[in-house]
């Protein structure tokens, strides 16, 4: 169960990025936002995508680690006897 919830995480995380780096990277938003008549609102897309950029970033990481967890072996340092 524990894995599958990684998976997820982690394609949730991926597919935000790509949208969120799509927005930053181009007008598409700006152009979006002018149709609709809300184009004074640009000036705040910084204040929101980059930290929407950065959440979907470590979500990502973080599904990825969950993902590569089994049994407590990922992160653990092991112990010699």
């Amino acid at each position: 169960m524990k894995n599958e919830s990684g998976k997820t995480l982690l394609r949730v995380g991926i597919i935000g990025t790509i949208l969120t780096a799509i927005c930053c990277t181009t007008p598409i938003l700006v152009i979006a936002l002018g149709i609709m008549g809300l184009g004074a609102m640009t000036r705040y897309l910084d204040y929101v995508l980059l930290p929407l950029l950065g959440l979907f970033v470590l979500l990502a990481l973080y599904g990825f680690l969950q993902g590569r967890k089994k049994d407590g072996e990922c992160c653990t340092i092991p112990k010699n006897h």
